[in-house]
């Protein structure tokens, strides 16, 4: 499977500091998604399935470690925090990290410095993503590439393969249609409607032979599996 850019939350109740870091993140090739509240980043957090989470301590209705504590308690899939504070002191770090956080960085932060530790908490969450993901009667292995369905093979282009294993990831919540363009093509988006030819694909061969359907469309947001 190809590469695929990674997604990152920032939460940073700071605009000007917010913007500096999500732009620069963003000409990194992250993909990113902002939030300047916790209630903001806890929805956010449960409705996408983010690589890693950058997290401010001092908010202005939910205090960070709190935040923290929430997501890891309600997220499905346990996204990486890399906590941003200006308070220094031990009993502070180990308070953060009580609360779930993976890194701390102190501020004031090179952006830099901030790029490389979500690189490696991102690239550390998906190496410890299992290599076979198994929804209702669907198995599909990462590392082969082969996908079944009450133990009948089904054989999927590399590109049908990216999209089921993209809402898998998202299981059991929706992914977009701009979060697949994105996800799966990149800055090589193509021109025609390219998604909708590939889940139409991906349909005739993950549901058409059986009974119930598992990829069911989501108006107005996405696309989503089902498990009966």
């Amino acid at each position: 499977m190809t590469h695929r850019t990674s997604s990152v939350l920032v939460v940073e109740d700071t605009h000007d500091i917010a913007i500096q870091l999500c732009d620069f993140l963003e000409r990194k090739g992250f993909l990113v998604d902002y939030a300047s509240t916790g209630k903001q980043a806890i929805r956010l957090a449960t409705e996408h399935n983010y690589d890693v989470i950058v997290l401010d301590l001092m908010l202005p209705d939910i205090d960070g470690t709190q935040v923290c504590k929430e997501i890891k308690q309600t997220c499905d899939t346990l996204v990486p925090v890399l906590m941003l504070t200006a308070r220094d002191s031990i009993e502070h770090k180990v308070e953060g990290f009580g609360a779930g956080a993976d890194d701390y960085l102190t501020k004031p932060y090179v952006l830099e410095e901030v790029y490389l530790r979500c690189i490696a908490l991102a690239r550390r969450n998906k190496l410890h993503h299992t290599k076979v993901t198994e929804i209702g009667d669907l198995k599909i292995n990462i590392s082969t590439k082969e996908v079944e369905r009450q133990g009948q093979v089904i054989k999927l282009s590399s590109k049908d393969f990216e999209i089921l294993c993209l809402i898998a990831e998202a299981y059991p919540n929706a992914v977009s249609k701009r979060q697949i363009v994105e996800k799966i093509w990149g800055s090589d988006a193509p021109e025609t409607d390219a998604v909708r030819s590939h889940m139409y694909t991906l349909r005739n061969a993950v549901d058409k032979p059986f009974d119930v359907p598992m990829i069911v469309t989501v108006h107005g947001i996405g696309f989503r599996l089902i498990a009966k």
